[in-house]
């Protein structure tokens, strides 16, 4: 089994006082770029997002992030799954399915492109990343009264755009269906409203985007997460306004850009569903709808 559809996916959600994604090499520090001051967010934590969810939902999941070796997962998969190849195990995974996964153990090797790729994601603006000093629970030594100092890094808060495409002819091989295409969605709305944890503690989703297009159709707008902007009365933030960013209360999701690359392939969309918190500000939303008609379909969370 196979789909046939592609889809684009943009999915915004922001974070407030915690680390969007430490840099295990850089002192745990949230990624950012340099040059732009946008922090990043890896590909692979929102598929750790999306996963945990999935396992959440009882799905199953060849990388459960439980530490153990290529061997051992394996041996377990194909014990509950009653197979006798790593291939046949990683099948019943949908993660394989969407992800792909290149695979080596013992005799068996081959690579399956998943068809669900990720880019990283950016922030929709500058944000500040703040160095936090603290005391930790207990001291180093028995006999010392004070306690040892924890460090740590945080983001005040930050709004992130991920973007991903769902591409059918990979899926011929990895055997992902349609329905696990739907799954994507839950991954990422509902697996980052559960990201509670110290340091993941203030994520919250705010707008999530599917175009699907017309069976068959190769193209694709590509980057929407690019094609978006933070503004304040239809004008762009300012340097100043994106750095001192602390809600959304006045700030709106403009998707004027995006609409305008709609407009280009709105024959070849079948349909776009569109989930966005409730009382977020998005300019564009009449033009959208007024451009697909029954083709858009709009949910409030």
């Amino acid at each position: 089994m196979s789909f046939n559809n592609r889809r684009e996916f943009l999915f915004v959600y922001s974070v407030k006082d915690a680390n969007p994604n430490g840099d295990p090499l850089n002192a745990n520090q949230p990624r950012f770029d340099s040059e732009t001051g946008q922090i990043l967010v890896s590909d692979v934590r929102i598929k750790r997002t999306i996963r945990d969810q999935w396992m959440r939902n009882g799905l199953s999941v060849f990388v459960d992030s439980e530490p153990k070796t290529l061997k051992t997962r394996i041996e377990e998969l194909k014990k509950e799954f009653n197979v006798k190849t790593g291939k046949e195990a990683l099948e019943k995974c949908i993660d394989t399915r969407l992800f792909g996964v290149t695979y080596a153990l013992e005799n068996e090797s081959f690579s399956l492109t998943g068809p669900v790729q990720f880019k990283w994601g950016r922030s929709l603006h500058k944000a500040k990343i703040e160095f936090i000093q603290g005391t930790a629970a207990f001291s180093t030594k028995d006999e010392k009264e004070q306690r040892s100092f924890r460090n740590e890094y945080l983001v005040p808060f930050v709004v992130l755009g991920v973007y991903a495409i769902a591409n059918q002819y990979p899926s011929e091989e990895s055997k992902a269906t349609d329905n696990d295409v739907d799954y994507i969605k839950d991954g990422l709305w509902e697996g980052t409203t559960n990201l509670i944890t110290r340091s993941k503690f203030g994520h919250q989703p705010r707008l999530l985007m599917e175009i699907r297009y017309k069976e068959d159709f190769e193209g694709m707008i590509g980057a929407l997460d690019e094609k978006i902007n933070l503004t304040r009365d239809r004008k762009l933030l300012n340097d100043d306004e994106q750095l001192s960013l602390r809600d959304l209360k006045t700030t709106a999701i403009n998707i004027d850009h995006l609409n305008s690359k709609l407009l280009l392939l709105k024959d070849q969309i079948e349909k776009i569903n569109l989930i966005i918190e409730t009382g977020l500000l998005v300019e564009g939303l009449d033009d959208m709808e007024s451009m697909l008609g029954d083709r858009f379909q709009l949910l409030e969370r």
